[in-house]
């Protein structure tokens, strides 16, 4: 039951921070919890403060040197849905990435 109901708080913190997998996997092992992150969404007037998924993707580059990512995969003519499930991999090169 406690499983079910924290897999519902990663769920909840996942669409509001809009987060991807990756973004959760990272969140995780860095130890940070579902409330930690919906509470350090940036306010209307905290234009200082990073969005959640950079935020999460600085601490885990700075504590580990690397960062998750999702690696886009192009399925051309299939519908399965386990087709489209993105796989994780690591990266060294963090500081090169868009965010």
């Amino acid at each position: 039951m406690a499983k079910k109901k924290n897999a519902e708080k990663w769920k909840e913190a996942k669409k509001k921070c809009r987060l991807n997998q990756a973004d959760i996997q990272m969140a995780k092992e860095l130890g940070l919890n579902p409330k930690s992150l919906i509470r350090n969404i940036p306010g209307p007037k905290e234009l200082w403060k990073a969005p959640v998924k950079d935020w999460i993707s600085e601490l885990y580059g700075k504590k580990f040197g690397k960062v998750l990512t999702v690696k886009p995969q192009h399925n051309k003519g299939s519908n399965k849905k386990q087709d489209k499930v993105k796989e994780p991999f690591y990266t060294e090169d963090w500081e090169d990435l868009p965010f």
